[in-house]
Order: structure tokens, then C-alpha cells, then sequence
């Protein structure tokens, strides 16, 4: 089975939290959700493991380097893209082994370390604020939806 051919994408995305509390997000300015706030993460290459993924992910994004902890979700996604792309998603919680952030300006224009108590002020799109949730119980008013729930409403209305 080819899945590039059948536009099946894995990809790795790091909720990044320091020892007090702190989420490191950033400010998308590529497609989708160019100008939202996210967590660091991308498409896996063909043949790497899921760890180096991720760990090349953050350190392209933002710089950073990181220890891995625990798998926390993995979603799924059908059609946000121009290809009708079918996105497998695993979510994973890490820990920084430093602290200075350095946007790469490709793909992030901003980095920051949030409070958790902050969350809610930032224009997250919905997966990332479905994690989030999961991980600050109480702290995001609107805990978002799994990124599946998200595509579904995108080919309905053509917005997220």
C-alpha cells in the first residue's frame, strides 16, 4: 500500500511543559491555521522514528530541545489540505531541556511560554485546545474538539 499516494500523513505535535507549569506555544504563519496559536509538531519523514520526528519538529520550530514523556492522544483528520489529506496525529507531552526559544520565522512567527492560567486568552485551534483540556482540567472555557470533528465541519462550511 502506498500512502503517499493515498495521501495518508502521520505527524508528531509536543505539548511542551516546564517545571512551572508554563506551555510553550506558538503562532502559526503557514496553512492551515496560519496566525492561531499551536503547539510545535510536524509530518513525520519516511523510515524516522517517531521520537526523532518529534525532537526535529521542536528543535526546526522553536529551537528547543527536549526530553520526551508520555504519549497522550493520537487523533485523526480527513481533508483540511488541498489534496484531501488523511492526517494521523500523535500527540505527545515533553518536557524542555532548555529554555530559549527561537522562532524559526518559516513556519512560527512567535514562541511563548504560557502560564497555564493564561491559556484561555489564545487564539488556539481546536485540537490543540481539546489537548490542552485534557491536560489543565478547568483552565480553557471552550475545550475544543478532536481535530476529526474539526475537518467534518470544515468540508460542511469551508471554515474552521
Amino acid at each position: 500500500m502506498d500512502f503517499a499516494r493515498q495521501h495518508i500523513k502521520t505527524s508528531v505535535v509536543a505539548c511542551i511543559v516546564d517545571d512551572g507549569g508554563h506551555v510553550l506555544l506558538t503562532r502559526r504563519c503557514i496553512e492551515p491555521f496560519c496566525g492561531q496559536w499551536v503547539m510545535p509538531g510536524g509530518k513525520i519523514d519516511h523510515g524516522e522514528p517517531l521520537h526523532a520526528a518529534l525532537r526535529r519538529e521542536v528543535r526546526e520550530e522553536v529551537g528547543l530541545e527536549v526530553r520526551i514523556d508520555r504519549l497522550i492522544d493520537v487523533y485523526e483528520h480527513v481533508g483540511l489540505g488541498p489534496n484531501n489529506d488523511h492526517y494521523v496525529i500523535l500527540y505527545y507531552r515533553a518536557h524542555p531541556l532548555t529554555r530559549e526559544l527561537q522562532p524559526n520565522g518559516a513556519e512560527v512567527t512567535e514562541a511563548r511560554w504560557v502560564p497555564a492560567a493564561e491559556l484561555d486568552r489564545y487564539g488556539m485551534t481546536p485540537g490543540t485546545r481539546h489537548v490542552l483540556a485534557q491536560l489543565f482540567p478547568g483552565q480553557l472555557a471552550d475545550p475544543g474538539q478532536p481535530d476529526d470533528e474539526l475537518a467534518d465541519r470544515v468540508r460542511a462550511t469551508g471554515t474552521p
